[in-house]
């Protein structure tokens, strides 16, 4: 398909845009998709989805790109739909059956009180067609390869597994998890549990952190949005970005020491650790950090078109992927 660039004088300079992605492309077609209509490559991706999954996919575009690091830890929401009676080598309904298929005989009872099992901080395996590293090396290109490999247990949490209802072999779920969680290994393992093997048939993230899917826009909508030069319009208001840190709207002086990347006092927050600094009611400058007192350093600084690294503080001065599988 032909994506029509849009004008360079139509663009949004910067902001978080959430894409409902569709079934079919992976996270980063869909980043190459907005960074061709807008021109340029300052797009990034909050949490890959698979290209079967469905919802929320934040992107951080233009000086709001480094935000990013934000997020690495964020909850995520899911629902979506388990098929017992054989599981795959993906561990979802794009994969090759791993066996015969088996009867599916438990009630919905008893599959709830196998979930409930998986609920807290657990011990999980990664899916083979994944984007986890074996010897730096991602394992899906070991599996497509059919090399032999073994993927490490690693910590996750499942804050929330709920089995909504079952129909002869397909089971609806909704599911609140940590970040690193893999969805499709929590289908795998049950269908293990279960004794008949299963595999994940659909998948829809619901939110990633404070985004939900009431902010979320389709790729259609996006391109004519910005076709018309109403990009913006189409990205999360800046004040409810990071909702967690409390905000200031800084003055002339202070966000000119800000820009520079040098402390300034910001008496109003003494008592909070990092806060946003706003200049004016849409323009986020700067995630600064509290150094003593009410002297607040920037951590990142967000200035002149183009993301900054802010200086270190020697003497603090006053002043106001290839993609993987989910």
């Amino acid at each position: 398909m032909k994506v029509e660039q849009i004008p360079k004088y139509q663009m949004s300079p910067s902001g978080v845009l959430i894409i409902d992605k569709p079934a079919g492309l992976t996270s980063h077609d869909v980043v190459n998709r907005v960074r061709r209509v807008l021109g340029t490559r300052a797009v990034g991706h909050v949490g890959t989805l698979d290209p079967m999954a469905t919802g929320i996919l934040p992107l951080v575009i233009g000086n709001l790109t480094r935000l990013a690091q934000f997020y690495t830890s964020a909850e995520k929401s899911y629902e979506g739909v388990i098929r017992f009676g054989f599981a795959t080598d993906t561990y979802d309904r794009e994969g090759k059956p791993t066996g015969l298929q088996q009867p599916v005989t438990f009630s919905l009872d008893t599959l709830r009180e196998w979930a409930a099992r998986f609920c807290g901080v657990i011990e999980q395996v990664p899916p083979p067609f994944s984007a986890k590293k074996v010897e730096g090396v991602p394992a899906y290109k070991l599996a497509r390869k059919q090399k032999p490999f073994t993927l490490r247990r690693v910590q996750v949490e499942v804050r929330e597994f709920e089995i909504l209802d079952l129909e002869h072999e397909r089971a609806r779920f909704r599911a609140r998890v940590g970040s690193g969680t893999y969805m499709r290994s929590v289908a795998h393992d049950l269908g293990q549990q279960a004794g008949c093997g299963a595999h994940l048939e659909s998948l829809r993230r619901t939110t990633v952190g404070e985004f939900n899917l009431a902010q979320a826009h389709t790729l259609e909508e996006f391109e004519a949005a910005a076709r018309c030069g109403r990009a913006r319009e189409m990205c999360v208001p800046p004040r409810d970005i990071l909702p967690a840190l409390p905000f200031v709207t800084a003055n002339e002086e202070s966000l000119v020491r800000i820009r520079s990347g040098r402390s300034v006092n910001l008496a109003e927050l003494s008592r909070a650790k990092q806060v946003k600094v706003f200049d004016g009611e849409r323009e986020l400058v700067a995630i600064a950090t509290r150094v003593a007192g009410t002297l607040f350093h920037p951590k990142i600084v967000l200035a002149g078109g183009t993301p900054v690294r802010a200086a270190k503080s020697s003497k603090p001065e006053e002043g106001a992927k290839p993609h993987g599988r989910h």
